[in-house]
């Protein structure tokens, strides 16, 4: 596995730079926000990955490691391939994706092109446990939860009155946390209305 790249930038295009290192120019496929943070001419280092096909390697570069780790994650979702991850991280920044995945928020992801609303669900059902709360959302007031899980109940399909329910089943659980964790919560509700 290459986990990162250290050299000159010589070619940068929409959705990928060249980058020579010790005479060897290597392309690496990123995001629009990466190549308009590199210039032609300058040392770079980006954090990368190899995606090994069996016609194909192809190394995939980002300006942080926490872009690289949320895209290798993306594509552990059953039917998201590099392609698509690549997408969404060209669409949305990694917080704005895991916000999307925590509350259940369809609408926001199928705003990356390829994802529709079942692929949506998909990623939000697969990646609610491997992504890290988003960094904005660390401190979530102890009543302002109840929004977050409502509107995630509601963009995944439940009704008002469904989400209500769930989310009187719900409060002793957020009252036991300290900082009430959307996720789990979410997570706990989603759980009481699959039993009904």
């Amino acid at each position: 596995m290459i986990a990162s790249l250290r050299g000159i930038v010589a070619v940068v295009r929409d959705s990928s730079v060249i980058i020579e290192v010790g005479g060897v120019g290597i392309l690496a496929h990123c995001t629009p926000d990466t190549a308009r943070t590199v210039r032609i001419g300058e040392p770079v280092t980006l954090h990368t990955t190899l995606v090994v096909r069996e016609d194909s390697l192809t190394l995939y570069g980002f300006s942080d490691a926490d872009q690289r780790d949320v895209f290798e994650a993306v594509q552990t979702v059953s039917g998201v391939g590099p392609r698509i991850a690549l997408a969404a991280l060209s669409t949305l920044t990694p917080d704005d994706l895991r916000r999307a995945v925590s509350r259940g928020d369809t609408a926001r992801l199928t705003t990356v092109p390829g994802i529709g609303r079942k692929g949506a669900e998909r990623l939000i059902l697969e990646l609610r446990d491997r992504l890290a709360p988003p960094a904005a959302d660390s401190g979530v007031s102890a009543e302002g939860w109840r929004d977050d899980v409502r509107s995630g109940l509601e963009s995944l399909g439940w009704s008002a009155r469904e989400a209500d329910a769930a989310l009187s089943a719900v409060e002793p659980l957020a009252r036991e946390q300290g900082a009430p964790d959307v996720a789990a919560l979410l997570k706990a509700a989603l759980q009481t209305l699959d039993r009904g």
